[in-house]
């Protein structure tokens, strides 16, 4: 299902928008990272994401790629990096559109897909005690992401199937996952959603890091992070 968005044109402009606001939000740098959104043509599931190696400054609403969600499984001899069947623009899709895509399929309430590489959030996911045990819940906000703590990717080579699989089990039940000694992806009903998300992910990883500094953050026990789960489920309603 396809929503947010009256027309092809303005869904490229949005997810131009939100891929220009990631560096000004020092959510990644340089040309790392990547967003899409769910969109359907003639018919066909699919998706629009950025371009593989482009400077989003640059970027044109024409420069994204429309991805069918369809996709063959891959090879096991297949590159790690080969581009997706069917793919529909003037440049090749980014390199982790396999992980994009896996979203979409798997998660249903998927509308949007927000991977960066933040400079706090990356920290924490080198380290291998967050690896194991992800952002515990030092504060009421971990629950914006959609649990109790916000887990951690393994490790897999980027643009591979592997790293699909990882980040999808980290998400099971959640909005946003770190990949370790890589970066941040999030998920969300719409492209700000998404990107709003991925905002307060780092927010929290920054704290997290800062508390650390000083020693052992305090956690909140499950019987409050349920509570805060139902606040935010209860706003939600009020605030749609």
């Amino acid at each position: 299902m396809t929503v947010h968005h009256a027309t092809e044109a303005a869904a490229r402009a949005a997810v131009i928008d939100v891929s220009r606001r990631l560096i000004p939000l020092a959510l990644t740098q340089g040309t790392s990272g990547n967003v899409s959104c769910r969109w359907a043509r003639d018919g066909r599931d699919g998706m629009l994401i950025t371009p593989s190696g482009r400077p989003y400054d640059t970027l044109v609403p024409e420069d994204l790629a429309w991805v069918p969600l369809a996709q063959p499984a891959p090879a096991v001899d297949a590159p790690p990096l080969a581009p997706p069947v069917g793919a529909e623009g003037p440049h090749v899709a980014s390199s982790e559109w396999r992980m994009h895509r896996d979203v979409y399929v798997a998660r249903a309430e998927a509308q949007a897909v927000v991977h960066a590489h933040p400079p706090f959030g990356t920290t924490l996911a080198c380290l291998p005690r967050i690896q194991r045990e992800g952002i515990p819940p030092f504060h009421y906000m971990i629950a914006v992401a959609g649990g109790d703590d916000i887990k951690c990717a393994a490790y897999a080579t980027f643009g591979t199937q592997a790293l699909s699989t990882t980040a999808l089990a980290a998400l099971e039940g959640r909005t946003a996952c770190l990949l370790a000694h890589h970066g941040l992806l999030t998920l969300g009903p719409s492209l700000e959603a998404a990107l709003a998300v991925a905002v307060e992910v780092e927010v929290l990883a920054r704290c997290y890091w800062q508390a650390l500094q000083v020693g052992e953050p305090g956690l909140l026990d499950a019987a409050e992070m349920a509570r805060v789960q139902a606040s935010f489920a209860r706003y939600r309603v009020t605030a749609g």
